[in-house]
């Protein structure tokens, strides 16, 4: 199942969330996005429903296994990809934000031949 780009961010910024703060709440993700707390409401809603996420009776998220997958699959996308542009002489800024776009579209394939060829430059 295909799951959409804006899906995809999402998840991606609970995992980076709960790594920095150890806890998310959807306050969490409407100051690191920037986005209002409607947008948010409606896709941790959108999120719970399709069983990538689970949120508590005070707010607090949780990646469920199928969510953390996703997550995880853009976060290492994210992060090769990034520091293979600024390696490559991409300005930092720049290059994390065409990552962000590359992420989600690239092959399997082609990101395989990415990370593998990445590995010896970015080490």
């Amino acid at each position: 199942m295909k799951v959409h780009e804006s899906a995809e961010n999402y998840l991606e910024t609970i995992l980076v969330l709960s790594k920095r703060n150890g806890t998310v709440r959807s306050i969490d993700i409407v100051r690191e996005l920037g986005f209002s707390k409607p947008s948010i409401s409606v896709a941790m809603k959108n999120l719970r429903q399709n069983n990538y996420i689970v949120m508590d009776d005070e707010g607090y998220i949780e990646l469920t296994s199928k969510g953390f997958e996703i997550a995880a699959k853009m976060y290492e996308r994210h992060t090769i990809i990034s520091k293979l542009l600024i390696k490559l002489g991409v300005d930092e800024k720049k290059a994390v934000e065409d990552a962000c776009r590359i992420e989600h579209v690239i092959s399997e394939e082609s990101f395989e031949a990415i990370k593998k060829a990445a590995g010896k430059m970015i080490r």
